[in-house]
């Protein structure tokens, strides 16, 4: 009992913040506050934008910033991570938000983030990397489809029409608008979409969604425009922590929910940490930290009334890109938004809901990478569906779901592609495989010319190659029971790289349906590993001759010959002639 608690108290400390972390924040500390100053200025309306696109508010937004900002930068694996409300989380929870409510929301955010507490302590963070670059380029462009089509509401200026389905939001949004068209929303969107699009390639370092959503809350406060629509009054200041919003008589409904939010914030963590050590020399994020540190975030944050959180990839990337060197740039990052939310709340009210519209069309343009997008495409076939189906299955029906999708699919084909590599070969009965004895040439042991042809006539082998498991197995099952009318069939199995229980079952069955028909089966080259599976199901006896197993091809050809001369179809070998000890022996 000492020794498992020993263990788990380690495994706890392995994953709290080190000595080394505050060291490394100490080193370059001007980069790292000009880094965070930046990704500040360009969180802030992506914070808000969020908040008000998840159906919790702009408050919601900019408090999942600063709280879950700050602690997955402090106890996260990653030293350069921005942590917040993201695109792709919006698009999972609106659906939430609809069904559950706000509390809902918040529920299951406090919820998924003890489910990634809990997964740091499994260490299921190395699992990451079995996910397939099409499902990440798939559910990236299915999500930035999302994020456009849920601004459309507010870009066109209606109310946000009933439903939880992105398509059929956004054809109602268009109909409402069509019945009674206002441009000035339009005009606003499209306006900060093109000014941050257009200055993203002149200047990448400057922060043009600040400079656009501005300049349109100062033409909307000059003009005085009712058809801009501000954000609204903004709290100055985080809310007091609470626990009031759990619902524990619902806990059970939000099950499902709060495990789908917990993998897309794992999932979108992981790969966001993975993108910034891609970028940077010498970095290499830890993924079992990561979760934790997003497991506590996910905790936190819905006690200050903000939405689950995960690492944002776009923030991340200008924090790298800034020059920022540890943990440092993410916490003033952080601190430098709640100063905003404790001084300008009154200023930030009146941005326009229609100028962070347009800062989210531009966001989701800017997400699809054309060049990874077409690179996958002509990659292969395989590649290609995957990316398309992942992508769609983000659009219909859901991100998690779209994942699932997404792996099964890969999986699949990857089987697919495996079980191809398997082969059965049928292999000529070289003179170099006819079993000889040790040492001088006995009478008969070496076959004639006659005896061979008889052997080829009566024996045939086969090599398999590669894996045999259940999405090879019955190919080769219809292909062995085809053998044509001979007595012995000699499997080689010294080059089967895999067998799992489907395999055994199938070669069992093979070699009953062959004894059926008069013909033995033998193997040669058994290695451990499938002599283990083949005993299990009960096919190694069936594969023996008289009890005996054979290593090598020649041994099995002596048995094969020895059942055929047994059966009276090869002649028996000639008694050996009788030796005379000579005098010298005696001697």
């Amino acid at each position: 009992m000492t020794w498992g608690l020993g263990r788990v108290g380690a495994r706890i400390v392995s994953l709290l913040p080190a000595r080394a972390d505050l060291v490394e924040m100490g080193r370059a500390p001007r980069r790292d506050l000009l880094a965070g100053l930046t990704v500040a200025i360009v969180a802030l309306p992506l914070a808000l934008g969020f908040g008000v696109s998840s159906g919790l508010g702009a408050e919601a937004g900019l408090a999942t910033a600063v709280v879950a900002g700050a602690l997955a930068a402090l106890f996260g694996g990653s030293n350069l991570q921005v942590s917040g409300p993201t695109g792709a989380m919006t698009v999972v929870l609106v659906p939430i938000v609809g069904q559950y409510g706000p509390a809902g929301v918040l529920t299951v955010g406090l919820m998924a983030g003890v489910m990634l507490v809990a997964l740091a302590g499994l260490k299921a963070g190395r699992y990451m990397r079995y996910v397939p670059a099409p499902v990440v380029e798939g559910f990236t462009l299915g999500i930035a489809c999302v994020i456009g089509l849920q601004q459309v509401p507010n870009a066109l200026g209606v109310p946000k029409p009933e439903g939880d389905r992105v398509l059929v939001v956004t054809w109602r949004a268009v109909e409402e608008f069509a019945k009674s068209p206002s441009w000035t929303a339009v005009g606003f969107a499209v306006a900060v979409a093109v000014v941050m699009l257009a200055g993203a390639r002149w200047r990448p370092t400057v922060p043009f969604s600040v400079v656009a959503v501005a300049a349109a809350t100062f033409v909307a406060q000059a003009a005085d425009l009712d058809a801009a629509e501000p954000i609204g009054n903004l709290p100055s200041g985080l809310p007091v922590p609470s626990l009031s919003f759990l619902d524990l008589g619902s806990l059970g409904t939000l099950l499902a929910p709060a495990v789908a939010v917990a993998a897309l914030a794992a999932l979108e963590s992981l790969l966001s940490a993975s993108v910034a050590d891609g970028m940077t020399v010498g970095q290499q994020h830890d993924p079992d930290r990561e979760l934790f540190g997003q497991g506590l975030a996910n905790i936190a944050a819905p006690l200050f009334g903000g939405v689950p959180a995960t690492g944002a990839i776009a923030r991340t990337a200008v924090n790298v890109r800034t020059g920022a060197a540890s943990r440092l740039a993410a916490l003033t990052h952080a601190a430098i938004l709640a100063m905003i939310v404790f001084v300008a709340a009154p200023l930030v009210s009146k941005i326009p809901i229609a100028a962070l519209a347009g800062v989210l069309l531009a966001t989701a343009i800017r997400m699809v990478e054309v060049g990874s997008l077409r690179a996958m495409a002509r990659a292969t076939r395989s590649d290609a569906l995957i990316l398309v189906l992942t992508a769609v299955a983000t659009l219909a029906l859901d991100l998690v779901y779209a994942v699932v999708i997404g792996l099964a699919v890969a999986g699949a084909l990857a089987l697919r592609a495996v079980a191809k590599q398997a082969r059965f070969d049928q292999v000529p009965l070289d003179r170099g495989d006819l079993p000889q004895a040790p040492g001088p040439a006995r009478a008969g042991e070496i076959p004639s010319a006659e005896e061979h042809a008889l052997l080829a006539e009566h024996i045939v082998a086969y090599r398999i190659d590669g894996p045999l498991f259940f999405a090879a197995a019955h190919r080769f099952l219809l292909e062995l029971t085809e053998v044509a009318d001979v007595r012995v069939v000699i499997l080689r199995m010294s080059r089967v790289s895999t067998m799992d229980a489907t395999g055994a079952l199938v070669l069992k069955d093979a070699a009953e349906k062959l004894k059926r028909r008069g013909i033995l089966v033998l193997a040669s080259g058994i290695r451990p590993g499938q002599r283990q599976v083949l005993d299990a199901v009960g096919a190694l006896d069936l594969l023996r001759h008289e009890g005996q197993e054979y290593a090598t091809t020649p041994e099995a050809i002596r048995g094969a010959r020895d059942h055929l001369k047994c059966a009276g179809i090869l002649p028996a070998l000639p008694a050996p002639e009788p030796r005379t000890i000579s005098e010298e022996a005696v001697r």
